[in-house]
């Protein structure tokens, strides 16, 4: 039987987990969901743009010469510029 380590999931694959066990029993379900979540990670491709974003603005960070608030920011193409605003919580 598949193990799943259950503390490392989040709370929306509880869920997923849970429904899969209570509808097609608990070891049907677990390995359907095994194989749900090998395809969910597999899917996933690092996007390139916020790896530059992050690759850029990281050493500013270390530095102390940028301060990123809690919020966070939007940054969005404007016509020929980049617009950065405070993102609403």
């Amino acid at each position: 039987m598949t193990q799943i380590d259950e503390s490392t999931l989040t709370k929306g694959q509880l869920n997923k987990l849970g429904a899969l066990r209570k509808s097609v029993g608990d070891e049907v379900g677990t390995r359907a969901f095994a194989e749900w979540l090998a395809l969910q990670a597999a899917g996933q491709e690092p996007d390139g743009n916020a790896a530059m974003i992050v690759d850029t603005l990281w050493p500013m960070v270390q530095e102390g010469a940028l301060a990123i608030p809690r919020s966070g920011y939007l940054i969005r193409r404007g016509r020929g510029r980049i617009i950065v605003e405070p993102a609403k919580p």
